[in-house]
């Protein structure tokens, strides 16, 4: 019998449920490009009901959405004011430079991963001095790439700080239901201080595949030119968003069971000598270092593939787990006393 693989690299490797399947082979589809594919008119629909938008743009992946959302609030040239920790700055290739033109300025976060008006307010660029990029955008990510969720009040001053500069605020919120989950509020909520936002089907909802961006009905009619420009028009691609309505009708519910599950495999690794918990994660994430033990870094990866468990290679010194629905709790009990075994047999340094 082939040993179960216990998958911890990330919410991107769930599988479609088979309501999903389903729903896939029998869904009613168009063209979407002339608006005629009533699946994705329909999951629009309820994307923006759910979080509170005028209207919503079903788009392929959640790079995509940023980029398009960039593209779609600044001109060429003007500046984004962006956490250095961001995934549109670590994870998306330099799109903003390609696609829009934009000059991406980072900004390190002074309340861990989240950033604060502090942090953004001295760096708007106002007035008519030529040497200076116009501040086009601020951008803001929900959760944080290290699994931190921005508290509501945090939210609605940073977008009260922006709307006073004239300046559009766009949410990345590629888990914000996991962030409602961790608030214990409805997405709504949480979408309210933002101008735009977009959220991923395919992390811990589970679907195949697509991403949903959202903001007011002028936004999101530019939004949907930009889309087709960058290649974004699916013509009868129903049948992605029929999981995509699949997942936010099954599984927004069960993103508890992932959180409890990232902070069972929290205590669980915290308590291994030579490891420690590294960021006050919220969501289905879990940072660790692993310092003491004569292991190297490549040993612990390796090992761990080899008895079944999946991880990412260690970034900035810390190694990222995370939870989602193909992840049970005896999944993480097992992984965790996999790696203290690993660590208590290499030995301490």
């Amino acid at each position: 019998m082939t040993p179960r693989i216990i998958d911890l690299r990330s919410d991107t490797v769930t599988l479609p449920t088979r309501a999903m399947r389903e729903a896939m082979l029998t869904c009613e589809v168009g063209d979407d490009v002339l608006r005629e594919d009533p699946t994705i008119n329909r999951l629009e629909d309820v994307a923006a009901r759910l979080l509170g938008k005028e209207a919503a743009l079903f788009v392929p992946s959640g790079t995509f959405a940023n980029q398009c959302a960039i593209a779609t609030h600044v001109g060429s040239g003007d500046e984004v004011l962006v956490s250095e920790t961001a995934h549109i700055v670590q994870h998306e290739a330099g799109a903003a430079a390609l696609i829009a033109r934009a000059q991406l300025r980072t900004v390190s976060p002074s309340r861990g991963s989240r950033l604060a008006v502090e942090d953004l307010e001295p760096r708007i660029r106002q007035g008519d001095d030529i040497h200076y990029p116009r501040t086009g955008l601020v951008c803001v990510e929900q959760a944080t790439a290290y699994g931190e969720v921005y508290g509501l009040d945090e939210l609605a001053a940073i977008r009260a700080m922006a709307r006073a500069a004239g300046i559009p605020v766009h949410m990345d919120g590629a888990r914000i239901f996991n962030a409602a989950e961790a608030l214990g509020v409805e997405a709504a909520a949480v979408t309210s201080s933002c101008d735009s936002v977009c959220f991923c089907l395919s992390k811990g909802l589970a679907a195949p595949v697509g991403s949903v961006l959202l903001g007011s009905r002028d936004f999101v009619e530019r939004a949907r030119r930009m889309r087709k420009r960058m290649g974004g028009g699916l013509r009868q691609a129903g049948f992605l968003a029929a999981a995509g309505l699949v997942a936010l009708d099954t599984m927004r519910g069960r993103l508890a069971e992932d959180h409890r599950n990232a902070r069972i495999l929290e205590g669980l690794l915290a308590a291994i000598p030579g490891v420690s918990v590294s960021r006050d994660s919220h969501i289905n994430m879990v940072f660790v270092r692993i310092e003491g033990t004569r292991l190297s870094q490549g040993e612990i990866h390796e090992g761990l593939r080899r008895r079944g468990v999946l991880t990412y290679e260690r970034e900035g010194g810390e190694w990222r787990f995370v939870t989602h629905a193909g992840i049970s709790e005896e999944d993480v009990r097992t992984a965790a006393a996999i790696l203290k075994t690993m660590v208590l047999e290499g030995g301490s340094r």
